[in-house]
């Protein structure tokens, strides 16, 4: 491969080297008493253009322009772990192995970030998906030996059900053997703990009813020293889009309606209240807050920061 730089040409060899790779990616930040890492499991091309609903291609290609982006988006996988001195709580897991190389790499992360898997506590899913759930096991194995993983009830009654891939587009009955792989070597371990929303989890944890992408879909609301931060799972999946029109749906959504009803509630309440906010697919580390805009809404992602002590 050549590249071009400045005045001068370099050669570089099809290898991935040391300078074709990212710093390892973890960014903290501290919410009252407790430090929040957000961790990537990875990056994947998204095709917006196949995907999101309720938009024009002309209005979806003006609204990523507006972001300096096209609809094939390349799009952030982001994880968090919650630490409050004692216990290390990570919520959403990442794809695992279902990615390839796209994904998969929240261990590593976890890992250079000081929490390696066996110091993982408690895994929070947000819902089950593949970017979200897939990275629960490993190789048909327990990722995290010593934690258990909390997901809500509906979540695991439908997509542990083959019966209701009829209820999903065909596009998406993929989910259905992939739960199957992902989540069965956690159940069989014993490690899966199931509850209805809402719910305290832990204490200064609750989780919160966000149905519509999926059937059992939460948030994570998080309270400490009176500071919030609600980690949102997939209320947005394309922000130059769904912030400006959160009409805008996606064919991931189980229940498109639903969906577009439960975000018009979270990016409303988000706003009004002003909290912090942890965003699964928003650009890495998907921390910020939501501001009104017109008839929309607006990110405000976090300032960056290297004053982390109490």
């Amino acid at each position: 491969m050549i590249v071009q730089s400045g005045i001068r040409t370099l050669a570089l060899s099809a290898a991935v080297t040391p300078l074709d790779q990212q710093a390892p990616g973890y960014y903290r930040m501290t919410l009252g008493k407790l430090r929040i890492t957000a961790v990537s499991d990875g990056t994947v091309t998204v095709p917006l253009d196949k995907l999101l609903t309720h938009i024009s291609p002309q209005q979806l290609k003006e609204r990523m322009a507006s972001d300096a982006m096209t609809p094939q988006a390349e799009t952030s996988i982001n994880a968090f772990v919650i630490d409050n001195g004692q216990q290390q709580v990570l919520v959403d897991a990442g794809a695992g192995d279902l990615f390839g190389h796209n994904g998969g790499h929240l261990l590593e992360n976890l890992a250079a970030a000081g929490y390696p898997a066996d110091s993982i506590d408690a895994v929070l899913l947000t819902h089950v998906h593949a970017d979200h759930s897939g990275g629960v096991s490993r190789n048909g194995k327990p990722a995290f030996p010593h934690a258990r993983v909390y997901v809500a009830q509906q979540d695991i009654d439908f997509w542990l059900t083959p019966a209701n891939s009829s209820k999903v587009e065909a596009s998406q009955r993929h989910t259905f053997a992939e739960s199957e792989q992902t989540l069965r070597p956690v159940i069989a371990a014993g490690q899966l703990v199931t509850f209805t929303p809402p719910a305290t989890v832990f204490a200064g944890i609750k989780a919160v009813p966000a149905a519509g992408h999926t059937p059992g879909s939460v948030l994570y609301e998080i309270e400490s020293d009176g500071q919030k931060l609600v980690l949102w799972g997939d209320i947005i999946h394309a922000k130059a889009v769904q912030m400006p029109d959160p009409h805008v749906a996606i064919h991931f959504d189980v229940n498109q309606a639903q969906a577009v009803q439960t975000r018009e509630k979270v990016l409303a309440q988000a706003a009004q209240q002003g909290y912090w906010v942890a965003a699964a697919h928003i650009a890495f580390p998907g921390l910020g807050h939501v501001q009104k805009e017109g008839s929309g809404y607006r990110w405000v992602a976090a300032n960056y920061t290297t004053q982390l002590a109490h």
